[in-house]
């Protein structure tokens, strides 16, 4: 399995963002971005390094 790059929440927003993703809402600490039927949630933890599962979740929704 090919090792993910290391993201906190704001590079993985800043990522979504340039991809065209907008905002849809936020629930809590986690946020719901929406593009072309692709919804991605990220959770907002104060700067810490996302799990490996939600960095794949949102390499795949940028590729597609």
């Amino acid at each position: 399995m090919p090792k993910f790059p290391r993201l906190t929440d704001k590079e993985a927003e800043k990522l979504l963002l340039n991809a065209g993703f907008i905002l849809l809402r936020t629930q809590g600490s986690h946020r719901i971005y929406f593009k072309d039927n692709i919804r991605v949630v990220i959770p907002f933890h104060s700067g810490e390094i996302l799990h490996p599962k939600i960095i794949k979740q949102i390499l795949n929704a940028i590729d597609r």
